[in-house]
């Protein structure tokens, strides 16, 4: 399974919630309406505003760390010769920003299991 954008906004739907201010007597009867969940709208722009700090950062040049996950590096890569696979041509590849990712240690233990 791929984890996609929706796959994303529908799991922060439903498992972040607020508890409200005061409590109904309702409440008091059936606790497990404790909670106030985010519509899927709210979710997505959540979603939308964590993965755009992330973009920000990183075309800043500033690495991006998430405890527990990984390290999001840029990383400059110089001019430098390539050849075009097709003709055979010598070209040059221009010098360009890429993203690196290392995983953290957390995270390697539980792939690896």
């Amino acid at each position: 399974m791929a984890l996609n954008k929706e796959h994303i906004v529908r799991s922060v739907m439903e498992h972040v919630g607020f508890k409200p201010r005061r409590k109904s007597l309702q409440l008091f009867l059936f606790p497990e309406l404790d909670r106030i969940f985010l519509s899927r709208k709210r979710a997505g722009e959540i979603v939308d505003s964590l993965f755009g700090k992330i973009k920000d950062a990183l075309a800043r040049g500033e690495d991006v760390q998430i405890s527990g996950f990984g390290r999001f590096r840029v990383k400059f890569r110089w001019a430098r010769k390539g050849r075009n696979p097709k003709t055979g041509e010598m070209i040059i590849l221009r010098s360009n920003r890429t993203v690196r990712f290392k995983s953290s240690q957390k995270l390697r233990e539980k792939i690896n299991g």
